[in-house]
């Protein structure tokens, strides 16, 4: 199971629009999922619009969240969208079976034995989360926030029982090799101490949603132009 959790406040102003990076990443089979800490406003309107966008085109769910509310909704979050993930697959392997991928035509005890394995490959599969954390300078007063939901994330994760490997970036990078998206770690299952990156963000720059996602997506489909070696953790140019 794979998919991209962004979290940002929307309104990105730079490259690509992040709605056809999403829907990049859909066609590789990985669902987009986004969390929006949007602002008050006409501003805020806007943010919400275009998260609700990139979830759409990405084949997942998006909420609009205030800070106090971040941690509550990032693991309701995660843990609705792997049983979605699940229960598409589930629904795909009944098509070919029956003809149908409907649960609800099946007898009501085989109906309740699919709910079962739903239920129990939510839990017990394998699972990869790639993080996409907005650091622009709008996010700046809504870091705190973060940090507290990521972290509540890790423990969430780490309490199931199937494996879970999670990867973590930020955009705007703050490299110059690659100013769009910075990777702070590959894929570790070791989640222990992953939150702690975060308090060394320096929020600044422009907001790069578009970009810094479709490489994020090259990341995840583990496409060749990706090198795990750059240079600072950085990802190579992605040419579209």
């Amino acid at each position: 199971m794979k998919q991209i959790l962004l979290i940002t406040d929307g309104c990105s102003n730079v490259g690509i629009s992040p709605t056809t990076a999403a829907a990049q990443a859909r066609a590789e089979g990985i669902t987009v999922n986004v969390i929006g800490v949007v602002d008050q406003g006409e501003l805020g309107l806007l943010g919400a619009e275009e998260i609700r966008d990139i979830a759409r085109a990405g084949g997942g769910m998006s909420r609009i969240a205030t800070s106090q509310q971040l941690s509550q909704t990032i693991q309701m979050m995660t843990r609705r969208t792997v049983s979605q993930t699940v229960q598409q697959a589930v629904s795909r392997e009944l098509h070919s079976i029956l003809g149908s991928g409907d649960v609800t035509e099946l007898p009501p005890a085989q109906r309740s034995e699919v709910v079962r394995v739903i239920d129990d490959l939510a839990e017990t599969g394998s699972l990869r989360v790639a993080l996409l954390v907005d650091a622009s300078a709008s996010m700046k007063p809504k870091m705190a926030a973060v940090r507290v939901a990521i972290s509540d994330l890790l423990l969430s994760l780490r309490a199931r029982s199937g494996q879970s490997e999670l990867a973590v970036f930020h955009f705007p990078g703050h490299h110059s090799t690659d100013p769009e998206v910075e990777m702070d770690s590959g894929w570790t299952a070791n989640l222990a101490n992953l939150d702690r990156m975060f308090y060394k963000l320096n929020m600044k720059g422009t907001t790069p949603t578009g970009p810094a996602l479709l490489k994020v997506v090259q990341y995840v489909a583990e496409k060749p132009a990706y090198s795990s070696d750059d240079e600072d953790g950085m990802l190579r140019d992605y040419v579209v």
